[in-house]
């Protein structure tokens, strides 16, 4: 399997995630599954089946997380030296030459992609656009909607 790329903060956040569920959500789980089997009946209990079932999702997301982070490829860009050119973990900004609008982007891997905080999948259309591209330099990224045409107004590696 090959490794996916991730920034030094997804990592951290996913294995703050995994601390979490392993140190609070596990136990306070077991405890309200020894309580629900001390009610008796667990054919009938409800309270001892919705506990199972969270154990289940826990679980499941447990070793979602180990997973992923062991097939992590973890990429500092602070440490990197590109030269200017847009990179995985770069920060970009943008202005949309049709428009004068102005956005900024941090390339990131798919898991921790979030455009609502400007971070974009690095093999999303815009990305892979951006990727080996400098400051100055125009790129066309064919979206759904059309091609999109954008000026690169610097790049930052934070």
């Amino acid at each position: 399997m090959s490794k996916t790329p991730l920034t030094v903060r997804g990592a951290e956040k996913l294995k703050a995630e995994l601390l979490r569920l392993k140190s609070e959500d596990r136990p306070r789980i077991i405890a309200a599954i020894a309580e629900a089997r001390s009610h008796g009946d667990l054919k009938e209990n409800a309270e001892y089946h919705a506990a199972r079932e969270q154990q289940g999702f826990i679980e499941g997301r447990i070793q979602e997380i180990e997973s992923k982070l062991a097939n992590a490829q973890i990429i500092d860009v602070t440490t990197l030296n590109p030269n200017g050119k847009v990179v995985f973990g770069a920060t970009v900004d943008l202005v949309d030459v049709d428009n004068d609008n102005e956005v900024t982007y941090q390339l990131v891997g798919d898991d921790e992609a979030d455009i609502k905080a400007g971070m974009i999948s690095i093999n999303s259309p815009i990305a892979r656009a951006l990727v080996g591209k400098e400051e100055g330099e125009e790129v066309v990224v064919k979206a759904p909607g059309g091609e999109k045409v954008y000026e690169i107004l610097q790049v930052r590696y934070v």
